[in-house]
Order: structure tokens, then C-alpha cells, then sequence
């Protein structure tokens, strides 16, 4: 039973609102003044105070920051006869829960109480309610999903239920999400598995390819870049579309989300395929053909990222466009400092491209930090850390500025991420690649059943480090071990964060454009 303390000068006049708060359920007790009321609660505990703003000797206004020094989290609802907005400023800066203005009604007052103590509650009831009657549409629209616009339009809809259930106290219907969620991907990897070669080949009606990363460039950012005088492209290495949803309500303030889609990344959805192909504007096996002094295989050493720059550069000339390009790569903190620091050929670039690493730092971090992984136990811990990061980056800080200077922003990633858990065994040589949602080598072994295996790469327009090569690729939360200490690797990777396969995760990448508020 909820304990209320209701401080109010003519508390005799108020039996009947008492009386009926007792027959809801309520325990209230009462006090005339604020001085008592103080001492009250100090010697006994209470849920929530009802306070009167007009009482003689201490008032209202002055009583609450007592009552708050005292007892921090404890809910305050504020009673007034006054509308007058520095009154509410006062009383809504002094951090109360609600305010009602009198006359009060019972009823007024019960929903006050119910919204300050039993928020969670119905909450959780209304949005468990709402996705129930949302199942069997979701399910529906599964079935029917035969484009990737199809798919796009799902996900969408999945991870909207996935923040509002994150708040829910109900486990079971997260869980029944979770299944939904699982059943989707399987669904969706079906689809990949059937289209992806016609895809890449357009081996199909054109309308029916998606946009996808060696596309991206030339169909959706350049004329993008075009049609606003100054354009950053802000590229979130390895961000999902639940984590952008998560740091999105941050830029609204700053910006108007005039195009908040998708496209689809390439396979393996990794940095070293998927970005290369993005700025490049072309497949990994044509970046290998036309410039090989540039391309590296998985089994060779070096970094497999470094010509990024020289790619769009290429990419721009081929298509005419006379843009002034400045190119940043994030990798560490004090890197984003230093841009802060030199922000001026930001602003006078025509083109502004910055790659921010941090979230891929904070995938790899989970899976070798135990603290980091303690912190993001779950998806809803993972968007949570994501936001907190947002917040207190020097990124956020960076589209501050471009905010104010009228800089129209792209955000975008290469690929997304998923949290994995059920291991599929394969074996290798020792030239196999060590990633866990695709391998490439010579002589793989495997059910071809539980992967996308790929036996030709140039199929798919990838490159062969050896005539002999392939590619296989897991599904959904699949992740791949090989049968040498096949337990020790179950363990310390199960339930990481990891990419490079089909998911709608890592392939249903977001694409958001943000126009900056007219000041």
C-alpha cells in the first residue's frame, strides 16, 4: 500500500478527496503546515507528499526544497491557486512531480498520484497491450515482405517495439519480441540468400535492387551533397538503426530529419568490404581489378582501410562534380579534439566527410572488456551506453557547431552489428580468415545448410586471394567456430557484439539527412 503525506492549511476541508484516496487504496496522512510536515518525514517514510504552494507561516515553495534536501527522490505534487508562470518555474526547477490547480477534484488527484507512483506500471500494461494487437500484423507483414523496402519497412517497425518494450517491466512479452525479432532474420536471410546474386549482378528488374554501399555514393549522397551548399557526411562506423533511433531525438533540436531511410550493405558487412566499396563506389573485386596496389585480402598484412580518401577523390572526378573535399578518420578521442581545434576547413569544404570509429571501438571493447560487458548486458544496455556516449562526445559537440553554421548533415554507417549466440562449427587451414560472421580460404568445411556459402567469388564481385577460394557467411545470430578448441571459443564469443553476416541488423543500414532550424 502507497503511503501519502498531504500538507495542506485547510486539510478539514479536504475529507472527502481523503476518504476517497482511502477507499483506492491509499494510506494519507495529513498535516496544516509545513513545519510538522517536515518532522513527519523524518520519522516515518512516504511514497509521495501532496503540497499545498499557499500556506501561512512556511509556504509551499519554501517547504519544498526542505523536503527535497531531505529526501532527493521522493515524488512532490504541487497544489496552486495560481497560474502565474514564475510561480511554476520556481516549483517545476525545485524538481515536483506534478502540479494541480484548485479547485482539485478526486479524480484530478488520482491521476496525478497514479502518473507519479504508477508510470512504469501502465506503461508497461498499455504498451503490452499495444504490441499484442501488433503481433499478428507483424507477422503478417513477414509473410508478405518480398522487397527489401518490404524488409526496411519491418525492421523499422520491430526496433520501434523494441525501445518502447525496453521500458517495460514484462519480460514475457520481450521475450515474445525476442522470438519475433529471431523468426524475421531467419525470414530475412531467406530473402538475401535468394535475391543477393541478382543484386549485385542486376540480374533483376532495377527497381527492385536496393540502393546498396558501391551504389550509395552515386545514387543518394553526391546528389544529396548537391542540393545544400556545404554537406558533411558524418559515417558512424558499425551503427545500428535502433542506436541511431536512440541518439536521433538528441539533433531535433538542432536539425529537421529530412530523410530518415535506409540501404542495404554489401557482403561480408564488414569495414574492410563494406567501406571500401561506399567510397570507392564500386564492388571489392572491381577495387581489386583497376587498383590492386589497394586492395587487400582478409589472409594479408596491413591495414585494409587506408585509401578511403584517394577512392572518393576518383569517385568525384569520374562523375564531373568540382566539390572542395575535407576528409577526417576518428579513430581516438583526442582526434576528435583536434578537429574541433581546426574546424574552419570544415566549414569552407563544399564536402566534409567524417568517419567516427567509437561504436566499433565499443563492439570490440565488449567482447574483451568484462566490465564493458557487464555494462551492456542486453540491446536496451547497448543503446543506453550508446546514447550516454552521444551525449558527452566531442561528435555531438562537432554537430553543435555545424548546426549553427548551416551545414547540412548525411548520417550513415558502413554496416550495423549483432549480439550473436548459437555457434555453427566449420574447419579451415591456417590461412582461413579469424572473423566470426564470415570466412573466406581454400578448403572449408561446413553444412552448406546452416550458411551463405558462395564457392565463386567473383559471383558476387568479390575478390579470390587464391583460384581456390570461397565465402560463406552466417545467418541471423549464427557465429562461426572452428572444431579446434571449438568450446573455449563458445564461450568467451557467445553473446558479443560481431558483423560481417546477413542480418537485417548489419545489412538494413540507416540513412538520415538532417537539414539545420531556420534561426
Amino acid at each position: 500500500m502507497n503511503k501519502i503525506l498531504w500538507v495542506d492549511d485547510e486539510i478539514d476541508l479536504l475529507k472527502p478527496h481523503i476518504m476517497f484516496l482511502k477507499a483506492k487504496g491509499y494510506e494519507v496522512a495529513t498535516s496544516n503546515n509545513g513545519y510538522d510536515a517536515i518532522d513527519m518525514l523524518s520519522s516515518d517514510a512516504y511514497d509521495l507528499v501532496i503540497l499545498d504552494e499557499m500556506m501561512p507561516g512556511m509556504t509551499g515553495l519554501e517547504t519544498l526544497p526542505l523536503i527535497k534536501a531531505a529526501h532527493p527522490s521522493l515524488p512532490v505534487i504541487m497544489v496552486t491557486k495560481s497560474e502565474e508562470e514564475n510561480i511554476m518555474d520556481k516549483a517545476i526547477g525545485s524538481k515536483i512531480a506534478d502540479y494541480i490547480i484548485k479547485p482539485v477534484n478526486p479524480n484530478q488527484v488520482l491521476l496525478a498520484i497514479k502518473k507519479s507512483l504508477h508510470s512504469e506500471q501502465l506503461v508497461t500494461e498499455r504498451t503490452t497491450a499495444d504490441y499484442r494487437a501488433e503481433f499478428g500484423r507483424i507477422a503478417a507483414q513477414q509473410q508478405s515482405a518480398s522487397t527489401f523496402t518490404d524488409w526496411c519497412s519491418l525492421y523499422r517497425k520491430i526496433v520501434g517495439w523494441e525501445i518502447e518494450l525496453s521500458a517495460s517491466s514484462d519480460a514475457s512479452i520481450r521475450e515474445v519480441l525476442t522470438y519475433q525479432k529471431n523468426e524475421a532474420n531467419q525470414e530475412f536471410s531467406k530473402f538475401v540468400r535468394r535475391n543477393y546474386y541478382n543484386w549485385i549482378n542486376q540480374r533483376c528488374d532495377e527497381s527492385e535492387i536496393p540502393t546498396m554501399s558501391h551504389t550509395l555514393m552515386r545514387r543518394r549522397i553526391l546528389p544529396d551533397v548537391e542540393e545544400g551548399e556545404h554537406t558533411t557526411l558524418l559515417l558512424i562506423d558499425n551503427m545500428r538503426y535502433d542506436q541511431w533511433r536512440t541518439i536521433e531525438p538528441m539533433l531535433r533540436g538542432l536539425f529537421d530529419i529530412a530523410t530518415d531511410d535506409f540501404y542495404c550493405s554489401i557482403l561480408p558487412t564488414a569495414t574492410q568490404y563494406a567501406r571500401n566499396s561506399l567510397f570507392a563506389g564500386l564492388m571489392p573485386l572491381a577495387i581489386d581489378r583497376l587498383m590492386p596496389d589497394k586492395w587487400l585480402n582478409d589472409n594479408e598484412d596491413g591495414g585494409k582501410n587506408m585509401y578511403e580518401e584517394e577512392f572518393l577523390r576518383r569517385l568525384i572526378a569520374q562523375t564531373g562534380r568540382k566539390l572542395k573535399l575535407s576528409f577526417d578518420k576518428l579513430v581516438r578521442p583526442e582526434a576528435g579534439r583536434r578537429l574541433l581545434d581546426n574546424m574552419q576547413r570544415v566549414y569552407d569544404a563544399d564536402f566534409s566527410v567524417i568517419i567516427y570509429n567509437f561504436l566499433d571501438i565499443l563492439s570490440h571493447a565488449r567482447t574483451e572488456t568484462d566490465i564493458i560487458r557487464e555494462l551492456t548486458d542486453d540491446e536496451a544496455a547497448f543503446r543506453s551506453l550508446t546514447r550516454s556516449w552521444f551525449e558527452h562526445s566531442e561528435l555531438y559537440t562537432l554537430l553543435k557547431l555545424l548546426a549553427e553554421r548551416g551545414h547540412r548533415v548525411i548520417i550513415t554507417s558502413d554496416h550495423g552489428t549483432i549480439r550473436v549466440d548459437n555457434p555453427v562449427r566449420v574447419t579451415g587451414d591456417k590461412e582461413t580468415s579469424a572473423n566470426l560472421r564470415y570466412k573466406t580460404g581454400r578448403n572449408l568445411a561446413y553444412n552448406s545448410r546452416d550458411v551463405y556459402e558462395v564457392t565463386r567469388p567473383e559471383d558476387v564481385q568479390l575478390p579470390s586471394g587464391r583460384l581456390t577460394s570461397s565465402y560463406i557467411f552466417a545467418y541471423n545470430r549464427d557465429f562461426l567456430v572452428y572444431n579446434n578448441d571449438a568450446n573455449k571459443y563458445i564461450r568467451y564469443y557467445k553473446n558479443t557484439f560481431q558483423h560481417g553476416g546477413i542480418s537485417m541488423e548489419e545489412m538494413i543500414v540507416p540513412y538520415a539527412v538532417l537539414k539545420p532550424k531556420k534561426r
